[in-house]
């Protein structure tokens, strides 16, 4: 009896301290993470163990903004983080020891809203309005202000989120609003008209970047999160209103789940950067007074190249 007593005590030792062994061997990596559906890979892949799949203890922050997200990041309290590209260029263009590693998602999922009765419904009719979005630096407003421009529109910004955004919009204080996903399908769900959509279908996304000096000390590390994203962008793609997914989705980010069943299947995840598509975003950073250069591709991580560029 005492010998299989031993024997059972060993079988559980070994166990025990087979597990230590390998959450030891997993390379911890800390994202700073401002929850958003458009970060839905980061978290199908932390719930669905792919990241511990491929070597990785992915450690999610969550932060209220997209700035505290970027100063964690340089004062090495975080590694990584998801953002949009162009806030992202505006930090690197002024110092921030920061590199994309990968593409989140394309092609922004963001539109502009406006009242059914609205006599808004082409580019032109932009000019002189007053439309709420999230600053002239956001890619959306970006690509939504090229598109205007091109037909001699101009209209004046509001800077807000898309909560406020909404509520800005039912209380007729905007003509229109640009938001991008879930506040789109909140929106829609609310009765108000998408106008753009289909032209804003070449236009690039999140995107993922970390710490230079992370990826410079750590190259296989990163490389082992982007084929871990790869997986989960898979498992999205194929159905992204699958119910374990709209649940993970509602988990992190607190969206109503009728908005994320209404739109999910607008985010199409990919880590592939698109070089041409994001020097046209840095070029208009240059234009309006942003940043001094253009500084894609030299922003773009020498380690993923090939991989993700």
């Amino acid at each position: 009896m005492k010998n299989v007593v031993r024997i059972l005590f060993g079988l559980l030792l070994a166990v025990v301290l087979g597990k230590s062994v390998l959450a030891q061997a997993l390379q911890k990596i800390v994202i700073a993470d401002t929850p958003t559906t458009h970060h839905l890979n980061l978290y199908v892949a932390k719930e669905k163990g792919i990241f511990e799949k491929h070597g990785l203890d992915v450690q999610i922050n969550e932060v209220q903004s997209a700035a505290a997200q970027r100063d964690l990041v340089i004062s090495r309290r975080a590694d990584g983080y998801w953002a949009c590209p162009t806030a992202v260029m505006g930090a690197i263009g002024n110092g921030a020891p920061i590199e994309f590693v990968a593409q989140v998602k394309r092609p922004c999922t963001s539109v502009l809203m406006v009242p059914q009765k609205s006599d808004i419904r082409t580019l032109k009719d932009l000019d002189g309005k007053t439309i709420g979005g999230l600053g002239p630096g956001c890619c959306a407003v970006i690509y939504i202000q090229k598109l205007a421009e091109r037909v001699g529109a101009r209209f004046n910004l509001v800077n807000m989120a898309g909560g406020p955004a909404i509520a800005a919009l039912e209380a007729g204080q905007v003509a229109g609003i640009i938001v991008e996903e879930p506040h789109a399908s909140i929106a829609e769900l609310r009765g108000y008209k998408t106008l753009f959509r289909n032209e804003m279908k070449d236009s690039v996304c999140r995107t993922v970047q970390f710490h230079r000096d992370f990826v410079k000390a750590n190259p296989q590390a990163v490389i082992n999160l982007v084929a871990a994203l790869d997986e989960a962008n898979a498992l999205i793609n194929a159905n992204p209103k699958a119910a374990d997914i709209v649940d993970i989705a509602v988990k992190y980010t607190r969206t109503p789940k009728e908005a994320i069943l209404h739109g999910n299947d607008r985010l199409r995840f990919t880590t592939k950067l698109d070089e041409e598509k994001h020097k046209e975003l840095a070029a208009f950073l240059v234009k309006i007074g942003i940043i001094r250069r253009n500084i894609v591709p030299e922003s773009f991580a020498p380690e993923m190249k090939g991989i993700t560029w």
